[in-house]
């Protein structure tokens, strides 16, 4: 049995109906800690404590700081992209814990390794998501909850479909879930999907600044927009 969580109605109707009986749908918003926790509870009462949970909600938007108008983006990619993964796994934990099972799956990215020029609000993002995930998982040692923290490259959705600049190793969505599935499966801490970009990120995360800063000042950015 699987619950999916989702602020639009009408894709968890679709998902429920290709599945029938086999998925519980909450429409609610990660942002909204109440409604996650009732979600949580609804769902432990009628299946029990699940297996794994998965923390996905994640937006992007380009952001500059010199716009004052742009300070809500940075608000709300914040609260979606690391507050909601809080949010999502707080009410799991305890139990979790009671039964010494169970793992915690934090989506982040490989924009947080280093921050790109126009996504300050995303690059952080997942910065604060790797390094949260990375503390979660040291709490939890040795108490049987694995988490484990997974950084996709480009994925082809409509979050990347507005992207104005080359996009290697880009995976469509069967891939990528495809190759997360066996990351989850073998239980690893921590992964970088598709591979190919652990290798782009271990080099720009050793890039000098100097260097960085020369080869990113210039780059395309993302456009600005309202979430």
């Amino acid at each position: 049995m699987v619950a999916a969580i989702a602020r639009r109605s009408d894709l968890l109707q679709s998902l429920a109906a290709e599945f029938p009986g086999q998925v519980f749908c909450y429409a609610l918003d990660v942002r909204d800690a109440v409604d996650v926790r009732c979600a949580a509870e609804d769902f432990i009462a009628r299946v029990g404590v699940p297996d794994v949970v998965i923390a996905n909600a994640g937006v992007s938007v380009g952001t500059l700081t010199e716009y004052v108008e742009d300070i809500d983006a940075f608000e709300q990619v914040m609260a979606i992209n690391v507050l909601g993964m809080v949010k999502t796994f707080q009410p799991f934990i305890a139990a979790m814990r009671k039964n010494r099972h169970g793992i915690l799956v934090g989506i982040a990215s490989v924009a947080g390794f280093r921050g790109l020029p126009g996504a300050g609000a995303y690059s952080s993002s997942k910065a604060a998501a790797i390094t949260y995930l990375e503390s979660l998982r040291v709490e939890l040692s040795g108490s049987g909850v694995d988490v484990i923290t997974l950084c996709p490259g480009y994925i082809k959705t409509a979050m990347t479909s507005i992207n104005p600049y080359p996009m290697p190793f880009i995976l469509n969505v069967e891939d990528a879930a495809a190759r997360m599935v066996r990351a989850i499966e073998r239980r690893v801490a921590y992964a970088v999907i598709p591979w190919q970009m652990s290798v782009a990120g271990a080099i720009l995360k050793v890039l000098p600044n100097s260097v960085y800063d020369r080869l990113f000042a210039h780059a395309p950015h993302k456009p600005r927009g309202l979430l």
